[in-house]
């Protein structure tokens, strides 16, 4: 442990990650809930609001619900025929993740991106060879929000100093 939040060597460096969400800005939230009380959602909308585009994937709510006012897609290979998919994010179980990052990989994915609790080296591995950055046990959310001011909103020290309310990601 080489700092505090640094839990593991799965998550890359906290460069990495700020260079990760500040290049890219799509992102399939792989699982993201209709429930807006899950925590899929509250990033969803968080990032949302940040300036992502968000793109929903759930099978089980494709074509029967909408999410963030969006389309639910059933798979990453269906979200990728509308949309450039550049971060792969997934809120589901570390046994659905190999699976998923074959589909990241097939998709042109820049990055597969596993939520907190979600480690798989066999998702990683597969992801790494298909030439995708691998961040896991992490959150976009909270990660955006470390980076950019946003957790002192909940009276949380971001290690962030700056007399601005809020610091803008770079236009693209």
């Amino acid at each position: 442990m080489s700092a505090v939040g640094e839990r593991n060597d799965l998550g890359l460096t906290a460069w990495d990650r700020y260079r990760i969400l500040t290049s890219y800005r799509t992102i399939a939230m792989v699982g993201l809930s209709t429930n807006y009380y899950n925590a899929s959602s509250f990033a969803a909308i968080y990032l949302d609001a940040n300036g992502y585009e968000i793109i929903p994937v759930n099978p089980v709510q494709a074509g029967k619900a909408e999410i963030l006012g969006k389309k639910v897609h059933a798979s990453l290979e269906e979200a990728a025929q509308d949309h450039h998919i550049e971060i792969v994010d997934v809120f589901r179980p570390a046994a659905e993740a190999p699976e998923l990052a074959r589909q990241a990989v097939a998709i042109g994915a820049k990055v597969f991106w596993c939520q907190l609790g979600v480690i798989s080296e066999e998702a990683a591995e597969i992801a790494r060879a298909g030439g995708l950055e691998v961040v896991m046990d992490r959150c976009c959310k909270i990660e955006h929000a470390r980076f950019f001011g946003g957790l002192r909103t909940i009276g949380l020290n971001t290690g962030v100093v700056t007399s601005r309310l809020a610091m803008k990601l770079p236009e693209r």
